[in-house]
């Protein structure tokens, strides 16, 4: 009896001992996103946050999980963009970053430091866009992106809410003769690599004779187009729409071209961020929300200032104004995002609703001609839905 008990006072204090030494080769620190376990010696390791989300350190540098702290210390935002499709992504004449997706980037900016100006443009090619936002060489990839099954399971990325419902098409020259996909037996075809064109080209294309030819960004394949080395040029129709409003004069202009009637995908397109950072997602998530919940309550850029005296809780709640309840207590909502409460007026006041960005960016009015359609708002027989700002 005495042995049995020796045996377990012996034991006991083994687990003791073992459990202070492991203690000792950890440092436990808390932070907004709960506590987290890192060795002493800084080495890097995955950590686990409050949320169970698993993110980690490289060389004892900052946490993937803390992309906000690591983006107000550098003061600005790295946005991953494209950089050659009008009206989306591109580079004007003055040298400056325009288009839809541009002003997403700017969104974020504003959001997050009060400033549209304070972002970083990193322009990508379709094969680089995940290896930078996988490295953390960006915040976030704002750039024509497909939101797919394998990507969002495979690729470390997390998209987040659609901004541009798109689907493929084909573009021909005007004097090709084509009028339907079904007509392009014995062609070649251009297409980027790295993109999902390729797959639904493949799919569309199934039982007629066709060559893909596949080039890494626009400026090749464009080039080879011209050259007369393909028939037909596929990619998203919000592509093709912004290369055809852009082509030159010299080559006959937009007229010289002609977008087959047919859609033969679903395009979802949005931000992407890196998986591991639920704070950073929902950032990004709500910036593009509050463009759409601010074309719901008719709030522009124009009259964002005007509501300082409003009755409705609704919008007092959306900008970040005073709210007293009936007990006369007064607050300002806040949805504990790690931003200020009036993020959402400062994007307005930035780049405007979502309407704003559409037509100013990709609208009837502009080159690309292009109507609102299913991205219209919910209540126009669309499919954007801003969920309750509450």
């Amino acid at each position: 009896m005495k042995t049995s008990k020796l045996l377990l006072l012996l034991t006991a204090l083994a687990m003791v001992i073992a459990a202070c030494t492991e203690a000792a080769d950890t440092t436990t620190t808390e932070g907004d996103g709960g506590a987290t376990t890192t060795p002493a010696d800084g080495e890097g390791t995955p950590t686990t946050g409050a949320d169970g989300e698993t993110s980690t350190t490289e060389g004892g540098g900052t946490p993937a999980g803390d992309v906000l702290a690591a983006v107000q210390d550098r003061g600005a935002v790295n946005c991953g963009v494209n950089d050659a499709v009008p009206g989306f992504g591109s580079v004007d004449d003055a040298g400056e970053f325009a288009g839809f997706d541009i002003d997403f980037c700017r969104a974020v900016a504003a959001a997050v430091f009060g400033d549209p100006a304070a972002v970083e443009f990193v322009p990508l090619t379709a094969e680089q866009r995940f290896t930078a936002l996988q490295s953390g060489e960006i915040d976030v990839l704002i750039r024509n992106t497909t939101f797919t099954a394998t990507r969002d399971g495979s690729e470390g990325a997390t998209f987040l809410t659609t901004t541009f419902y798109d689907g493929q098409g084909m573009m021909v020259t005007a004097d090709s003769g084509f009028t339907s996909i079904d007509d392009m037996t014995d062609t070649s075809i251009c297409v980027l690599s790295g993109t999902t064109t390729e797959l639904n080209l493949a799919t569309r294309m199934a039982g007629i004779a066709h060559t893909p030819l596949t080039f890494d960004d626009n400026e090749q394949l464009q080039a080879a187009f011209v050259a007369g080395q393909c028939d037909g040029w596929t990619s998203d129709k919000s592509q093709l729409s912004g290369v055809r409003s852009a082509w030159p004069d010299d080559q006959g202009g937009p007229e010289a071209l002609v977008i087959l009637e047919e859609t033969f995908s679903k395009e979802p397109l949005g931000p992407v961020v890196r998986d591991g950072d639920s704070q950073w997602a929902q950032i990004i998530d709500w910036v593009v929300i509050a463009t759409i919940q601010a074309e719901e309550l008719e709030i522009t850029s124009e009259n964002v200032d005007t509501f300082a005296d409003t009755e409705s809780a609704e919008i007092r709640r959306f900008l970040g104004l005073e709210i007293e309840d009936d007990d006369g207590n007064v607050s300002v909502f806040d949805a504990g995002l790690g931003l200020e409460p009036g993020y959402a007026s400062a994007v307005i006041a930035a780049v405007g609703n979502y309407g704003e960005i559409y037509d100013r960016n990709v609208g009837p009015d502009t080159a690309l001609g292009l109507e609102r359609g299913v991205n219209a708002l919910w209540t126009d027989g669309g499919l954007l839905y801003a969920p309750p700002y509450r």
